[in-house]
């Protein structure tokens, strides 16, 4: 487990900030704040509180509320080219990716939903694959587009559904594999529930859901399921090293 810095290295990594700054000015992704790619308020409410949520017959674990801070720098992050807000947005989906695994049994695959061609060429990158590489988690690549979808933002929960269905699936068999599936931002769970659907098909099993936020309007967080604090969820950068997420073990790739 990642222990705290010191009060020394603390001290030396604001002075490298500051110094940073005046070469390469940054704004907060979270507040707009000068000098800070994610400022030290920003970072307390990206802090993670992994909480199960349902969708109809979908159960994630969501580590964030996709409102005020998270949402401003999930957008920064996703649309907006900053990648330098990556470290707390990593540490918070890493949170929700282990409270998904908890109790779960050795070799579980994380799998994530791939990004559109259109949103590759306009980002450069996908983010959830980016969050997971700063856990040193790399995803299972089992699922591929069979046609174009639009973005789903702006959709209402039928259109959403529509825009989803039939849109994926596993370029192989996958018998005898279990996912834990991971995505950014829960709305309606179509996207998450046609992976679920594709990885089916193919003979697969998912053993859960995680995602770095939820969006809560229309969408309450499930009040029988209390707040979860879990081991490391204060850890930052890096999550489990190089082999991905301790416990349980779980395969990836």
């Amino acid at each position: 487990m990642a222990r705290p810095p010191s009060a020394s290295a603390a001290t030396f990594r604001r002075a490298a900030l500051d110094a940073l700054a005046l070469l390469l000015p940054v704004s907060c992704a979270g507040c707009g704040t000068p000098d800070r790619a994610v400022c030290d308020g920003c970072r307390g409410a990206l802090h993670p509180h992994p909480t199960l949520v349902s969708r109809d017959d979908l159960s994630a674990w969501a580590a964030l509320e996709y409102v005020g801070v998270a949402a401003r720098t999930i957008g920064a992050f996703k649309d907006g080219a900053r990648t330098d807000a990556a470290a707390p947005l990593a540490a918070a989906l890493a949170a929700a990716v282990r409270a998904a695994l908890e109790g779960c049994a050795p070799g579980v695959e994380v799998c994530t939903v791939p990004s559109t061609p259109a949103a590759m060429r306009r980002r450069g990158y996908s983010p959830v694959d980016l969050l997971l590489a700063r856990c040193g988690i790399r995803s299972s690549r089992v699922l591929r587009l069979t046609r174009a979808r639009i973005d789903q933002a702006g959709l209402g929960v039928d259109g959403r559904r529509a825009n989803a269905a039939g849109a994926l699936e596993a370029h192989r068999d996958l018998a005898g594999r279990r996912f834990l599936l991971v995505d950014d931002v829960l709305t309606t769970g179509a996207t998450l529930a046609e992976a679920s659907r594709a990885i089916g098909v193919a003979r697969g099993s998912v053993v859960g859901f995680a995602v770095l936020a939820e969006t809560p309007r229309r969408y309450p967080r499930d009040i029988r399921t209390p707040d979860r604090r879990l081991r490391d969820n204060a850890t930052h950068g890096s999550y489990g090293g190089m082999t991905g997420v301790v416990e349980p073990p779980f395969r990836s790739g």
